[in-house]
């Protein structure tokens, strides 16, 4: 399987795959070539059609580059087999908002409130 992804340079390891980064650009680091690790190959071909391996990539976060925006977690083509299997566009993946949580009511407000309101009725 060769995969690209605009963070591969950061990776830190890899698991259950063998990696070899493939680097058609010099400095540019987005291509990587993967295959199986002979356990879980021969783990997967013993399950028949319904199986399946799982793996996990872990990457090292560079705060200057690092951004969940716009798909970023997914890669943008993946080619298996030779085959180029269709991703979807990144706009269109699910991405966090801007902003966190904002409360809208604050503490202050809401200790206030009770106390103006008994001072004005109780009168």
């Amino acid at each position: 399987m060769v995969a690209q992804h605009p963070y591969l340079d950061n990776i830190t390891q890899i698991f259950s795959f063998n990696y070899k980064s493939l680097t058609p650009y010099a400095g540019l680091n987005d291509t990587a070539m993967l295959w199986g690790v002979k356990f879980y190959s021969d783990f997967l071909s013993e399950a028949g059609p319904l199986g399946n391996v799982q793996s996990e990539i872990l990457f090292r976060k560079d705060q200057a580059t690092f951004t969940f925006e716009k798909g970023w977690a997914f890669p943008r083509r993946i080619y298996f087999n030779g085959d180029n299997c269709v991703m979807p566009p990144p706009d269109t993946y699910p991405f966090f908002p801007n902003g966190g949580f904002r409360q809208q009511f604050s503490v202050f407000s809401a200790v206030l409130l009770p106390v103006l309101l008994f001072f004005l009725f109780s009168t």
